[in-house]
């Protein structure tokens, strides 16, 4: 049984990535989606995205990192994983699951769900470039507007040559919202050979359980859900065990937020980054799955602070002895 930290464009990014593995749990987890369009990208931009490839493609805790890439370009996303390979990367896996406007406008992520011949062409492009030895994953959801598509998309990934398959339970138009259809996993699942992950709306333990139970997948990929409770791998991993783990308490996650905030002060200490980041993690963090209360209260501490000099200054006061 695997778990795995999903990709999120502008959520898990290497900060996030490095703090939930270093809770424990967590067998891998993929970057952020590198964009391809019509060149080959310089090599700054795979290192900004996956700055563990300096780690030997690991995060702090010693977690496997794989690069996403995103485009609708057969012979561009291969020339680019020719070259994030070359970096490096163990892994390449290919987004066909992005729902951003601004992504699908410009025919990528879930937007090339409508299209299952291109992306049985793009897998096989970049599958027969990579070398045997490196795996080529991909990620995709139900559909586009429905599912009439989905198991035509699943079948094209298996035959362009994908080695799993990780399947988000919504389609494009239903975003993020409630529930996530994880029956349809288990009918993709019958449809085709390769491993089949499950992806969407995994909060808790109990609902590791019923995702597993419902589509029949023995691994499960998590994003949201562990964003807004960085220590529910660790969770799962002990029920998984037949064991007993205590909760994070509220005060060591308040040591780890301001930890965060450090690392990305660090990075941008004059710009806006910061301030935006905080906000939007606490939103995930105050949900009922996570700390609602003390997270909660944070939130509406740290909302009108508009510097990162601020919010540095609010939590080292807030962690002081800790």
């Amino acid at each position: 049984m695997q778990i795995a930290l999903a990709p999120m464009e502008g959520l898990v990014d290497a900060p996030m990535r490095e703090l939930i593995t270093d809770m424990g749990g967590v067998d891998w987890c993929v970057t952020e989606f590198v964009r391809v369009t019509d060149s080959a990208l310089p090599w700054p931009t795979f290192r900004r995205l996956a700055p563990e490839h300096a780690g030997d493609w690991r995060t702090r805790a010693g977690v496997p990192v794989r690069l996403q890439l995103l485009g609708s370009d057969p012979e561009r996303l291969a020339e680019n994983a020719l070259r994030a390979v070359s970096l490096g990367a163990p892994v390449i896996d290919l987004n066909f699951g992005c729902p951003a406007p601004t992504v699908n406008k410009h025919r990528g992520g879930a937007a090339l769900l409508q299209e299952p011949a291109l992306m049985q062409r793009i897998v096989g492009t970049v599958r027969q470039a990579l070398p045997a030895n490196v795996p080529l994953t991909a990620k995709m959801r139900l559909g586009f507007a429905d599912t009439s598509l989905t198991f035509d998309c699943a079948q094209a990934l298996e035959d362009g040559g994908a080695a799993a398959i990780t399947v988000h339970a919504r389609t494009k138009l239903d975003g993020y919202r409630p529930p996530a259809h994880w029956e349809w996993i288990a009918r993709i699942r019958e449809r085709v050979s390769v491993p089949v992950i499950a992806n969407g709306e995994v909060w808790t333990v109990d609902d590791w359980r019923r995702i597993r139970a419902v589509s029949g997948c023995e691994d499960v990929m998590i994003g949201r859900g562990l964003v807004a409770r960085p220590d529910l791998a660790r969770q799962i991993r002990a029920a998984a065990n037949g064991e007993e783990v205590e909760p994070l308490p509220w005060a060591d996650m308040l040591v780890r937020i301001a930890a965060f905030a450090e690392r990305l002060y660090a990075a941008d200490p004059d710009g806006q980054y910061l301030p935006a980041r905080l906000k939007q993690w606490l939103k995930l963090l105050r949900l009922p799955s996570g700390w609602p209360d003390e997270a909660g209260r944070l939130f509406d501490d740290i909302r009108p602070l508009k510097t990162a000099a601020a919010c540095r200054q609010w939590l080292a006061a807030a962690t002081a002895g800790r």
